[in-house]
């Protein structure tokens, strides 16, 4: 499945890589062009409208990341590069800090059950008696 949709993106990249001037498309190295065209699902079947966005026409959500990482290591000017450098770190570091989140309220739920509903957390804590005796219980345990 996997293979697929990237077969498919590289076919929508190579179908909108022939609508831009050949100035930028020589800017993209042969071996980039080669590996698209190899992997490529040749049975897909897609046309690009110069006169449509990529979002009206479709386009993968990989299609478009492909393409704007072609546009950051070939196009972008110098400045451009930076812009789209720092906003790549400031993402991952959002993506980090949830990810951190997510683990201290893993951690700090241990002896709690979570359930979601349409983004509402509730938090259902053991009983107070099956707490006092799961620390009994590991009391005795450690005093064996």
């Amino acid at each position: 499945m996997l293979d697929l949709e990237y077969g498919n993106a590289y076919k929508e990249v190579l179908e909108i890589l022939k609508h831009i001037s050949q100035e930028d498309y020589d800017k993209i190295p042969e071996e980039k062009i080669a590996f698209f065209e190899r992997n490529s699902n040749k049975n897909y079947a897609f046309k690009y409208d110069i006169n449509k966005t990529l979002d009206e026409q479709n386009v993968s959500k990989k299609a478009k990341i492909i393409i704007a990482i072609l546009f950051r290591d070939y196009w972008a000017t110098d400045e451009q590069r930076e812009k789209i450098k720092v906003k790549e770190q400031h993402d991952r570091q959002i993506k980090e800090q949830e990810i951190q989140n997510k683990n201290n309220l893993d951690n700090n739920l241990k002896n709690e059950n979570i359930t979601s509903d349409n983004n509402k957390i509730t938090l259902y804590k053991e009983p107070l008696i099956k707490r006092i005796i799961s620390k009994i219980m590991n009391w005795i345990k450690l005093k064996k």
